[in-house]
């Protein structure tokens, strides 16, 4: 395949994707999006599938765009007065951006994992039953045990916890806070979880114990990862996604994009030549 020719300072405006942005399961669609804050333009035109119960792994420098476009796949931008998004964004075919769409509501179906762990100052057991509480899907006490364990299960830290479930969540080490904020996250049933750096502030066997966790996690759950780890977003997704200035340049099986990208900036970012 020849690949797109150009310098980092390409004119990627007027050009097309390469690759194929559409899934045949997707579990969320997006069409020509666009974001700005105040009159500056952080997203171009970008349109990207998240196929259903795959990891879509987002790439790309440093101020490319990638974090600003995961949030607004739950509509974290709407805490930014100067934000706007524009475009099409579906989850099932729902329009995220509807005036009738409940932004709470949307976020307990597209749940978030920041790339800092953010335990509540509140015990294990009440960090992970805080969602369920408040969206009424716990009548009972045993309903909200059960949620809490199995959810803890799922995040892999039930066995390392489950003596000390009324402990502070604060006093666990970084892996353990970060895998109790994907046990809180799963707790309120999502659909779709973001993850925004999850493992950037962790050490090499934290960061393994989560990227085995996500493997896992996609049985169940369609998931969209921001890494600057090239290693890891190879190792653990299904399909990658380069940005570069705001565009998506490039999207295409993972073994694709890393063996034979399409275009010379997603092979110049792979290679280290630039980022």
């Amino acid at each position: 395949m020849n690949k797109s020719t150009g310098s980092i300072t390409d004119n990627l405006d007027t050009e097309k994707t390469v690759g194929n942005v559409f899934a045949d399961d997707a579990k969320m669609s997006m069409r020509n999006v666009n974001v700005f804050y105040s009159d500056k333009q952080a997203i171009k035109n970008v349109s990207l599938d998240l196929a259903r119960n795959q990891v879509t792994a987002l790439i790309g420098p440093s101020g490319c765009g990638k974090s600003t476009f995961l949030r607004c796949l739950n509509r974290m931008n709407d805490t930014i007065d100067i934000c706007r998004v524009e475009g099409s964004l579906l989850l099932d075919g729902d329009d995220i951006y509807h005036k009738k769409m409940d932004p709470v509501l949307l976020r307990a179906r597209v749940g978030m994992v920041f790339q800092k762990p953010n335990p509540f100052p509140k015990s294990i057991f009440d960090n992970v039953a805080y969602g369920p509480k408040i969206h009424g899907l716990a009548t009972h006490k045993d309903d909200l045990e059960e949620i809490v364990v199995t959810s803890l299960q799922r995040a892999g830290l039930f066995e390392e916890v489950k003596d000390r479930l009324n402990a502070s969540g604060t006093g666990l080490s970084g892996g353990q806070q970060q895998r109790l904020c994907i046990a809180r996250t799963i707790a309120v049933s999502p659909e779709v979880i973001l993850m925004d750096e999850p493992a950037s502030a962790l050490d090499p066997i934290a960061t393994a114990v989560i990227e085995e966790l996500i493997d896992e996690l996609k049985e169940k759950y369609t998931i969209a990862i921001v890494t600057h780890s090239m290693q890891q977003a190879a190792r653990i997704s299904q399909t990658t996604a380069y940005f570069h200035m705001g565009n998506l340049v490039e999207v295409g099986l993972t073994d694709q994009i890393f063996t034979n990208p399409a275009h010379k900036l997603t092979e110049n970012y792979i290679t280290g030549r630039f980022g």
